[in-house]
C-alpha cells in the first residue's frame, strides 16, 4: 500500500503543479483579470477536475504574491499599479546592476558560458510567442546569474519581486514582436560579461531593466481586444496541458 500511496501523492501532486501552471498563463495572458476574485470550484469545474488541486494550487499562488485569498468567496488576483512596478523596478537596478558588475568581475567564462543556452531559449520563445517558456527561461537566467554572486537571500529577494510584477502588458509586447529586442540583450550581457567588461555589463543591465519598465507602460496601453486574443490561446495550451494529465 505504501507504494500506491506514494503514486498516488505524486499524481496529485503533478495535477497540482499543472493547475498552478495554466492558472500561471491565465495571470500572465490577463484572462484572470487583476482585482477580480474566483472561486476554487467554479475554476475546477472550468478545468473538468475537482477542486481540491485548484484549491491547492491557488494557494501556491498566494504565497507567490499573485492572489490573496478572500474569506468564503475565494481569490482575489492582485492588482500591480504604475508605482508597486516603478518601486519593484527602483529595488532591482539597486540590486542587480551592481551585482552584475561584481560576478563579471569574480566569475569563471565557464559559469558565464553555462547560461548561454538558457538565454538562447529566452530568444526562441520570444520568437515562438511562447509566453511561458519565455518567463520560464527568463526567470531561470537572471536568477542563475545572480547566484553566481553567492547571496542565497539576494536571490531570493528578487525572485520575489519578479513573481510580484510578472511582466505587466506581456500579452500586448508579444502581439507586436517587442518582447524579441529585450530578449535578445541577455545574450549582449552574457557577451559583456564573458569579455571581462564589467562596466559594460553593468551599463546593459541597467538598460535592459529600464527596457522591461518601459515596456510594461507600454504593453497596459495596448488594446484589451489584442490581450484577449492571446490571452484565449495561452490559456488554451495550458488548458490542454492539464486535460491530458486529469
Amino acid at each position: 500500500m505504501g507504494h500506491l500511496q506514494r503514486n498516488l501523492a505524486t499524481t496529485r501532486e503533478r495535477l497540482r503543479d499543472q493547475v498552478a501552471h495554466a492558472l500561471r498563463a491565465a495571470l500572465i495572458s490577463g484572462e484572470l483579470k487583476p482585482g477580480q476574485v474566483y472561486s476554487a470550484p467554479g475554476l475546477a469545474e472550468d478545468f473538468g477536475i475537482s477542486a481540491t488541486p485548484v484549491r491547492e494550487a491557488m494557494l501556491d499562488l498566494a504565497r507567490e504574491g499573485l492572489v490573496e485569498p478572500v474569506r468564503n468567496k475565494g481569490f482575489r488576483v492582485t492588482e500591480v499599479d504604475e508605482r508597486d512596478l516603478d518601486q519593484y523596478s527602483e529595488i532591482r537596478m539597486l540590486i542587480e546592476v551592481p551585482t552584475v558588475g561584481r560576478i563579471t568581475r569574480s566569475a569563471s567564462r565557464e559559469e558565464l558560458e553555462a547560461l548561454r543556452p538558457v538565454a538562447e531559449q529566452i530568444v526562441a520563445a520570444a520568437r515562438a510567442h511562447d509566453l511561458i517558456g519565455y518567463l520560464e527561461a527568463d526567470r531561470r537566467f537572471h536568477l542563475s546569474l545572480l547566484a553566481l554572486a553567492g547571496n542565497d537571500r539576494l536571490v531570493e529577494t528578487v525572485g520575489d519581486l519578479r513573481k510580484r510584477s510578472r511582466l505587466y502588458g506581456l500579452t500586448a509586447l508579444d502581439e507586436s514582436d517587442r518582447l524579441i529586442p529585450s530578449a535578445e540583450e541577455h545574450i549582449e550581457l552574457l557577451d559583456l560579461m564573458a569579455a571581462g567588461d564589467a562596466e559594460g555589463a553593468e551599463r546593459c543591465m541597467s538598460r535592459h531593466l529600464g527596457h522591461v519598465r518601459s515596456l510594461w507602460a507600454e504593453g497596459g496601453q495596448k488594446p484589451l481586444a489584442a490581450q484577449q486574443t492571446r490571452a484565449r490561446k495561452t490559456a488554451g495550451t495550458a488548458g490542454r496541458d492539464l486535460g491530458a494529465v486529469s
